[in-house]
This record gives structure tokens, sequence and C-alpha cells, in this order.
């Protein structure tokens, strides 16, 4: 039986209303259609997945079936071979290069690092100031990139990496929902703008890559792992263009994703007081006034839930996009090669049939070990399977630490007649940003 959904075609209803408003389109075909929807895009077929057995077969046990989508490599002139784009043996080499600067240990001793440059920033703030907690969360946890993976201070360039950022966000966001957009090459004002916010960028990587280079230490870190290895059947090392593709990939997704969670958390917190008090008894009683660390981390438990719930609601990558290599299926429906299949990481975790009133702000539903109570995949805010985010756990400490020593601090409350809108560029920004108005503690 074939999969209900709306009718497509390249200038159809259903392409309009994915270019107007898509987080609003995978809601619509969601209780529409159900769980498996499919419709025509611009020249493909786009299938819709919002079940969780039918995540876990695009994403674990047909992942072989799949490559990244074509809205993914969209992003290939600023990322070329990283990890995110890369496929087959090639990516495989490349994780396994990267995988130990991800590992369990290692990545604890990152959080002195973490917990200590949030405390300096959040040190800058004064009483009654307002701040746009987005650019200062970017600010943020790009400085913490930077160190841990790199040993690098990238402080001096968060304007630049911040503005360039942007510059590719929206060039992104442009390009996934247009169906006549000029390939990247053509000299257009709008593509010409995009390389030059390559180029900064570029510029900030290939300092840190000629920094290390010129010191020829091995510290140890992701960077001189990258630069120092080689491969076991051949010997060979990564080519300068494979290390700059991988640095960049790890610098912007490394920091980016983190900064979207903590802004949207800072979001929720300011509109519910109830958690807030309750964050705030927690750090009173587990920091007592100091900084946190990873020490404390197994104590932090209502922390940890406020995170969990803001990936909930606020998915940084709010789809995980796949295109089919070869004839396979999905929730008993045949999918050919070259189609599409998009699970709505920001529908499903909002589902009633896995989270009791789905809409609401409630950390405290992930007591009780939530998670793994639930379908595998009815929440994957890193997605699965071997495509998995590496740095998954990475991640959730930072935001975690960041959360706590922040949260000790000072209180943000939002700054009035402010319209904030979920916007899905490469990640789900807040558009135009978030003024929150600051009270030290």
């Amino acid at each position: 039986m074939a999969a209900p959904g709306p009718k497509g075609g390249y200038f159809s209803a259903a392409a309009s209303a994915f270019r107007r408003d898509q987080l609003g389109f995978y809601e619509s075909c969601a209780s529409q259609y159900g769980d498996v929807v499919t419709t025509r895009m611009g020249p493909y077929r786009l299938w819709l997945v919002y079940h969780p057995d039918a995540i876990e077969e695009l994403l674990v046990t047909r992942a072989r079936d799949f490559v990244k989508s074509p809205g993914v490599r969209l992003m290939r002139p600023l990322l070329g071979d990283g990890l995110l784009l890369s496929e087959g043996d090639f990516w495989l080499r490349q994780r396994r290069l990267a995988q130990p600067a991800f590992h369990r240990q290692r990545v604890a001793g990152y959080g002195q690092v973490m917990a200590d440059f949030a405390e300096r920033h959040v040190a800058g703030w004064t009483h009654g100031a307002s701040v746009e907690v987005h650019a200062e969360m970017m600010a943020v946890t790009q400085a913490i990139v930077g160190k841990t993976l790199f040993d690098a201070d990238v402080s001096g360039d968060a304007h630049d990496a911040a503005e360039a950022a942007k510059v590719l966000a929206e060039d992104f966001g442009a390009r996934l929902t247009s169906l006549r957009l000029l390939p990247a090459w053509v000299p257009t004002p709008g593509n010409l703008k995009a390389r030059r916010a390559i180029r900064r960028l570029d510029a900030i990587v290939d300092r840190i890559i000629a920094a290390r280079r010129a010191s020829g230490e091995d510290r140890g870190d992701l960077l001189s792992m990258l630069m120092n290895a080689q491969d076991a059947d051949d010997g060979t090392r990564m080519t300068p263009r494979q290390l700059r593709d991988e640095v960049m990939t790890i610098f912007l997704a490394g920091h980016e994703t983190t900064a979207v969670t903590l802004s949207w958390t800072w979001y929720l917190l300011a509109q519910h007081p109830e958690a807030e008090a309750r964050l705030e008894a927690e750090l009173r009683t587990v920091l007592g006034g100091r900084a946190p660390t990873v020490e404390d981390l197994p104590r932090l438990t209502f922390t940890a839930m406020v995170v969990s719930e803001s990936l909930r609601l606020f998915p940084p990558a709010y789809g995980i996009g796949r295109q089919a290599v070869r004839a396979t299926e999905l929730g008993g429906h045949p999918v050919a090669p070259k189609e599409i299949v998009v699970a709505p990481t920001w529908v499903v975790p909002r589902d009633g049939r896995w989270f009791d009133k789905p809409g609401e702000f409630r950390p405290e539903r992930w007591a009780d070990d939530l998670a793994r109570r639930l379908p595998r995949f009815a929440y994957f805010p890193f997605g699965g399977g071997p495509r998995q985010c590496i740095g998954n756990a990475f991640a959730l400490m930072e935001a975690t630490l960041i959360v706590a020593a922040v949260a000790q601090r000072v209180r943000l409350s939002l700054v009035p007649g402010q319209r904030i809108t979920p916007t899905p560029y490469v990640t789900l920004r807040p558009e135009p940003g978030i003024r929150m108005r600051v009270a030290r503690r």
C-alpha cells in the first residue's frame, strides 16, 4: 500500500508550504497523514518518517542503504569531506582517527576548561545589563572547543566567526528551501558573500593549524591526533585539505549546536520560574557557591534534566536527512534509489504517544530513567546508529556545566516585547536572537 501524503511536484502546494514554514510543514504532515508520509519536493520523492521503529530502520538497521541527504551536502563548500559529510571507507577511517579525543575519560578531562570558561564569561556581565544570550553562548562554546580540542585561543575571533557563521546559516536556509537558486560557483552577490564568509572561517582554522605546525608539539589533543595519524595499511597521513575539513567541521559543529541548546535553555527557564527555582536549589545544595566540576555531575541531576528537556523541545538538529543509494524499505514501504528520507527531530519528541503533555517544559519528566523506558528513537537529538554525533558526551557535559556555572551566578529574564522564532538554518537558531536582563545573585 502506498504511503499517504500531500500532492507534490516542482512548484506544488507542498513545496510552497515547505519553503514558507519548514517546521510547520513537518508538523502538518504528521497530524494529517501519520507515521510514514510521502510527497514530491522539486526533483526528488521525499519521505517523512515519524515512528521510532522506522527511524531505527533508517539510522541503524538499514543505515548502509543510505548516505547523507542533498540538503546536508549543501554545506560541502564550507565543510568539504569532514566527518559530517564524508561517506564509506573514507568516513570510517576519519571517524576512527578522531574517536579517541571523544572517549569518556578524555572528555571528562575537558570539564575543568568548560567550567572555567563559563565562570570567566559570566563574570563580565554586569547587574542590570541586557545581553543577547545566543551571541554570548556562541562566544563561550567557541572558546571552549578551541581550547579543549585544538589547544588554541580563539576568543579574539568570536565576533568574526559569529558573523561568518550567520551569513552561511542564512545562505544554507535559503538554499534548502529554494528550488531555483543558482549553484554555489555562480558569482551572484549571495554566493560571493558566502564565499567571503568561508574565507573568514578558513583564516581562523588555518591559523590554528599553522600555529601547531610551527610549535612541532604533540599535545595529545584532537588536533595532534589528526596531524600525526597514519593509515594502518599504507602509512599515509591526512592531506592538508583533509585536515582543514576535519578541523573546520569539528570547530563549527562543536560549538554551534551546544550554543543553540543553551540559548533555548535560558529562554525556557525564564518562562518557568518553578523549574528555575528548583535548579537554583540544586546548585546551592551541590555547589554551595563554588565552580562546578566533572565530579559534581552525578549529583547535578535536575540540571541535566533541564538540558534534556531543552533538547527535546528545541533540538538543534531539527531533522535528520538521508538519501537512498539502493532499493530498500522503511516501515513496510518501498524506498527507491535517490529518494530522500527525513526524520523530523522537531516533531517526534513532541508526540503524545511517547511524552505526557508533550508541549510543556517539564524537566522532571526525565526522572526515574525515562530515557531508558522510551522507544529508542522517540528522542534522538544526536541522531543514532553509526553516524551518531561523535561529540554527544562532550556536548551534554559542556551544556550541563555551563548551565550550572551561569545559573549559580546570575538570573536571566527575558527583555519584554520580543518575538523570538525558532528558525531552521543549519541548526534551529532563535531569530533574531534572545535579549535577556542580567540579575547578579
